[in-house]
């Protein structure tokens, strides 16, 4: 199902945002959406299973079938007979927004209300909220907490590397994950690749965090730590396979270029360069909407969503071979340095 709202439509709903979050939130609850998604389900069977007045909750649907949610056959004047299907995944979509590991409830701790009714201030460059959020973290305590908050954004990249795992790495050895946050990412790998080894390269001050996910996930004897700077120096070499995730799109063009050029030098002949990140799509760039709110105040972080193509242009142009885009809820670009 594929819903197109005219501009005046769609501003109506968004303004009408935090009712629409209410009426799903309360749908979830009340156990409505296991209930719709299998459906068909007739207006009166539901009615009499959730206990509720049936003119009140055909309203309640009608709400959620405005946001594109439900679809609805009314074959008669007689709306008990109506039936609903909600489209697939809704459930747990509304679950992941709404629930206690919402992204969208961790994002909202950030001091976004500096902006808020001051865009056009933040635009001139007259506020910004660079003193509340630093980018890159330079405490130990804001990069414990940046590092936390990513972690929780991490899902679809580790259903990706899972996945794939077979064909990712049966045939690695070690791999550096550059950038690699507290090392979660990197335990889900190693949890499907038994004899591989993985290091985090990331900033000195994040190396407790990837000692407790080794320690906390099972992988203390595997999962390391390598402390440095990319920008300061080159990447380690050692490794058979390196990774970068959610980390080129911080960074201007002319730095993914540098950074994919680094991988390139640092890796053997035949080795593996694993990129992944939320790549400019319209479904993407609605959900990555927070954060182009949010960085309109914070120069120093780029937040530049790219096509696939960019990367996989920019993967044959350093000279990677063999440049793939594997599918999934955020598709792996994969290229090797040729033997």
């Amino acid at each position: 199902m594929s819903v197109t709202l005219s501009p005046r439509a769609l501003l109506s709903l968004l303004a009408n945002g935090p009712k629409a979050m209410d009426v799903l939130r309360t749908a979830l609850d009340l156990g409505l959406l296991d209930a719709l998604e299998p459906g068909p389900a007739r207006l009166d069977a539901l009615a009499s299973q959730f206990g509720v007045l049936p003119l009140r909750l055909y309203k309640f649907l009608d709400c959620i079938e405005s946001l594109g949610l439900l679809i609805r056959d009314e074959p008669a004047d007689d709306i008990g007979a109506t039936s609903y299907r909600a489209v697939p995944g809704l459930r747990d979509a509304v679950d992941a927004v709404v629930g206690p590991g919402a992204i969208e409830r961790d994002r909202d701790r950030y001091p976004w209300r500096q902006l808020h009714g001051r865009l056009a201030e933040g635009l001139r460059g007259e506020v910004s909220i660079d003193d509340d959020f630093a980018w890159p973290p330079k405490t130990a305590a804001q990069t414990a907490e940046f590092e936390r908050s990513m972690a929780l954004g991490l899902g679809p990249a580790i259903a990706a590397v899972r996945r794939h795992a077979g064909r990712l790495w049966s045939d690695r050895h070690r791999l550096l994950d550059v950038g690699g946050g507290d090392g979660t990412l990197a335990a889900h790998i190693l949890d499907v690749a038994p004899a591989l080894r993985a290091d985090v390269y990331n900033l000195p001050a994040v190396a407790p965090l990837v000692a407790t996910t080794g320690a906390t996930r099972g992988h203390r004897d595997r999962l390391g730590f390598v402390g440095g700077d990319f920008f300061a120096e080159p990447l380690p070499r050692g490794y058979d396979a390196l990774s970068f995730v959610r980390v080129l799109h911080d960074w201007p063009n002319a730095v993914a270029r540098q950074l994919v050029e680094q991988a390139y030098a640092a890796l053997p002949p035949g080795g593996l360069l694993l990129i992944c990140e939320e790549f400019r799509t319209p479904d993407r760039l609605a959900m990555q909407f927070f954060w182009s709110y949010f960085l309109i105040g914070v120069d120093s972080s780029v937040s530049r969503l790219r096509e696939v193509d960019f990367y996989t242009r920019l993967l044959t142009e350093v000279g990677f071979q063999h440049v793939a885009v594997l599918a999934g809820t955020w598709e792996l670009v994969t290229a090797y340095k040729p033997t």
